[in-house]
């Protein structure tokens, strides 16, 4: 099963880099795994919720052009549904039997997603219902990918 992490901007922070390159090892020795960065938009100062909504679409779109079309897509969003990591590695062995052959996880920018990309979603996972830094989040999901290695 490939995996894909698309995500909207880039990653700056070297701990960071670092840290998500010492997980992507892990995983790439049992999965196929890449990660895709789409541009972000600037965000004007006082954005109005139409100026918001605007700019997550324009990120939506190219978030949605880099999906393979054959694969599960899982969104990242604080109204999906959380899962422990038991709850998530059951959930990710029922697709290793249904022989998915790709899953895509997908991390918004600042303003979060559009509604187009999180209505494509199979699953909407949710890790909290507080609000994280998306750079943070992507540390986050892949450490919790890498445990699926050892499944």
């Amino acid at each position: 099963m490939k995996i894909q992490l698309i995500c909207v901007g880039k990653l700056k922070e070297t701990y960071l880099k670092e840290l998500i390159e010492y997980y992507t090892k892990i995983i790439t020795k049992k999965y196929p795994f890449e990660i895709v960065e789409v541009p972000d938009e600037k965000t004007p100062d006082n954005a109005s919720a139409k100026e918001e909504e605007k700019i997550k679409e324009l990120e939506g779109q190219r978030i949605l052009s880099k999906i393979p079309s054959d694969s599960l897509i899982i969104p990242l969003c604080i109204e999906g549904k959380p899962y422990s990591t038991e709850q998530f590695q059951k959930k990710w062995c029922q697709w290793n039997r249904e022989n998915i052959s790709c899953v895509t996880f997908i991390i918004g920018g600042s303003l979060g997603l559009s509604k187009n990309v999180i209505s494509r979603g199979k699953l909407k996972l949710s890790f909290s219902h507080m609000t994280f830094p998306h750079q943070l989040m992507r540390l986050i999901l892949v450490e919790q990918i890498s445990l699926l290695s050892h499944l």
